[in-house]
């Protein structure tokens, strides 16, 4: 399998993370979106990422569609009932952990929003509103998140093992401490730092990892 797109994308990481946690070997190609925009059309016209070839040469994209097909490929391998399943393949455990990863996908996805508008637009009038309406809705969903989190006094979302909530979680935290720092208070949001020190501290996170940068160009 070849997946594209650098691993500062919480989306590609998240991706990447369930590629190593399965054990199937991967090429990785860091594409940038502005600046290798055209290598990610070659496969995508829509030169967004992640971009995820399999084997046989089908193209996918969007991290949910990714994961869907990973996982479907990992039962089908281990059977349904696997305990590395990142997700159960029907039940209560896979809606509260669809439920979560909604959230903080969604999270993500208005991190990435904020970052670019504070790095690559905000000299453009009508910025400061949108950057305000961004920022209320990552912090308030961080805030969410953080009740979902400490309510859950052991190390895992879901059940007695790594979940795609996990995944998610631990890779939008990461994401906001390195690239809007500002928004995490000194010392706030405890249950949500100690659950990405966790699982960063794990091979399959160590292996997926990346500096954060904007690559405008």
């Amino acid at each position: 399998m070849l997946l594209i797109g650098q691993f500062d994308s919480p989306f590609v990481r998240r991706v990447g993370i369930a590629l190593r946690w399965y054990g199937y070997d991967f090429e990785h190609r860091p594409h940038a979106v502005f600046r290798d925009a055209e290598l990610i059309a070659a496969f995508s016209p829509l030169r967004k990422v992640p971009v995820l070839v399999l084997d046989d040469g089908t193209v996918l994209t969007e991290s949910f569609v990714c994961l869907e097909v990973i996982d479907e490929r990992a039962a089908d391998d281990h059977g349904p009932a696997w305990k590395r399943l990142l997700l159960p393949r029907s039940g209560r455990a896979r809606l509260e952990g669809l439920r979560l990863c909604g959230f903080a996908v969604g999270a993500m996805d208005k991190a990435v929003t904020l970052i670019y508008e504070r790095r690559v637009k905000e000299q453009h009038p009508g910025a400061e509103a949108w950057i305000a309406r961004c920022t209320r809705q990552l912090s308030e969903t961080f805030a969410l998140l953080e009740r979902e989190r400490a309510a859950r006094p052991g190390p895992y979302l879901i059940g007695t093992s790594m979940s795609h909530a996990d995944v998610a979680l631990c890779c939008l935290f990461t994401l906001v401490r390195e690239a809007l720092p500002d928004l995490l208070a000194e010392g706030g949001l405890p249950a949500l730092r100690a659950h990405a020190a966790h699982f960063e501290a794990l091979a399959e996170f160590e292996a997926i990892r990346q500096p954060f940068v904007v690559a405008t160009e």
